[in-house]
């Protein structure tokens, strides 16, 4: 697992624009934890790409900025660290095994729970990492938590 740190981006006045993270070769030895616009995420660095997600596990709130990454059936995955739930980096679906009993074969299969985490964008220029919130138009799983956050920040 790599260490986590917490990273306070640079205020932009455009809400909906990119927000500066960090360096990327920081970034590419280390997670990192920013609040955007009141949402917590996670930044990761896996296999050459960056992802970005709501830090908070969609089933129960678990850190994921604390969960191991395993590549699973083709797609990088960070495990929920509190009750293993396995999430893709690129889309956010939930991953599950299981076994159609309508199949001849009793291997188990692993299907998609549908998207249930929030994806932000990440984009690198010129050696600085920057993350654009994703559209918060459709209502995803991850937004209870995300939004508890928020709503708790805000009643201090």
């Amino acid at each position: 697992m790599d260490e986590d740190s917490s990273v306070e981006p640079s205020n932009k006045k455009d809400a909906d624009g990119p927000v500066y993270i960090g360096r990327e070769e920081d970034l590419k030895k280390q997670r990192a934890k920013a609040r955007i616009n009141g949402r917590e995420i996670v930044v990761f660095y896996h296999n050459g790409k960056f992802y970005a997600m709501d830090c908070r596990c969609y089933h129960a709130g678990g850190p994921l900025h604390l969960g191991e990454i395993e590549d699973i059936n083709g797609q990088a995955c960070i495990i929920c660290p509190w009750h293993k739930y396995k999430i893709t980096l690129g889309t956010g679906e939930g991953l599950y095994q299981a076994i159609n009993p309508r199949e001849p074969s009793v291997t188990p299969k692993w299907r998609s729970k549908g998207v249930k985490q929030r994806t932000h964008h990440v984009t690198v220029d010129n050696g600085n990492v920057y993350v654009t919130l994703s559209d918060m138009a459709d209502s995803i799983d991850s937004d209870y938590y995300a939004e508890k956050t928020i709503n708790s920040s805000v009643k201090k």
